[in-house]
């Protein structure tokens, strides 16, 4: 279902976990990304975000999608598939040992989200390759890393939309299989960031939580881009944006 501009693929984690699979079997470049009410704004008024997910398996990420959808097609998508749940559940869910690289976050954070990681999913592989601030002087030294180390799974955190702009004009056959845009991802498995309370994530307010935790740097995100996004759905659905069931 497209939500401003953004196609968003209504599929269950499960489905989604058989498409990765039969991608890394099959060897076939894949690049994912998960979709929020944020990167909706964002894909709007950024023509190199909006063409570099252009070919990504996008995921519903949040109550802001879920609301968007319900307004232009009358329903919500068939499952929340945010990235901090969905990427542990992914690697658990693999039928095979897989090599799986990190990229992004402050200095240490990746390292220590690879080691986590590796506690809960032992079979795997997990490589820290680099923090998030290599910038373009040290972009040669992440992807020699990455095409030495051949992962089957890239996980990139470098935000939105960093992060979808690196896989898309960078990274292809030489650095790996499946490359995943993963936001604050290993901020969350390093322990850096707590997690929401578990009520607040059933009651899909995680995001009040985050900005309560990060208030300077995620106000102008929820506090000015929520109501710039329900604007936005208002005015797509008065030009007769959705309503029609997507195919």
């Amino acid at each position: 279902m497209a939500i401003g501009s953004v196609a968003i693929a209504d599929i269950s984690g499960r489905e989604a976990i058989e498409r990765i699979e039969a991608a890394l079997s099959a060897r076939r470049i894949t690049r994912v990304g998960f979709v929020n009410a944020h990167c909706v704004n964002v894909a709007r008024r950024n023509t190199a975000y909006r063409a570099a997910i252009a070919d990504f398996l996008l995921l519903p990420d949040g109550v802001g999608v879920d609301i968007g959808a319900k307004l232009l097609y009358g329903r919500a998508f068939a499952e929340n598939l945010n990235g901090t749940d969905f990427i542990p559940r992914l690697v658990m869910a693999l039928s095979r040992p897989a090599r799986i690289a990190l990229v992004g976050a402050a200095p240490g954070i990746a390292e220590q989200a690879a080691e986590n990681l590796a506690r809960v999913v032992p079979q795997h592989e997990i490589v820290a390759v680099s923090d998030g601030y290599f910038g373009t002087a040290g972009r040669a030294a992440v992807l020699e890393r990455l095409e030495a180390l051949r992962p089957d799974i890239v996980l990139v955190a470098l935000g939105v939309p960093a992060q979808e702009i690196f896989i898309a004009d960078h990274l292809d056959e030489r650095h790996g299989t499946v490359f995943v845009a993963v936001g604050a991802l290993f901020d969350f498995i390093a322990g850096n960031v707590p997690r929401a309370p578990r009520l607040a994530r059933k009651l899909r307010a995680e995001w009040i939580w985050r900005l309560a935790l990060e208030p300077k740097r995620l106000f102008r995100r929820y506090v000015v881009g929520n109501p710039v996004f329900l604007r936005d759905l208002v005015l797509d659905r008065l030009r007769g944006a959705g309503r029609r069931r997507p195919r």
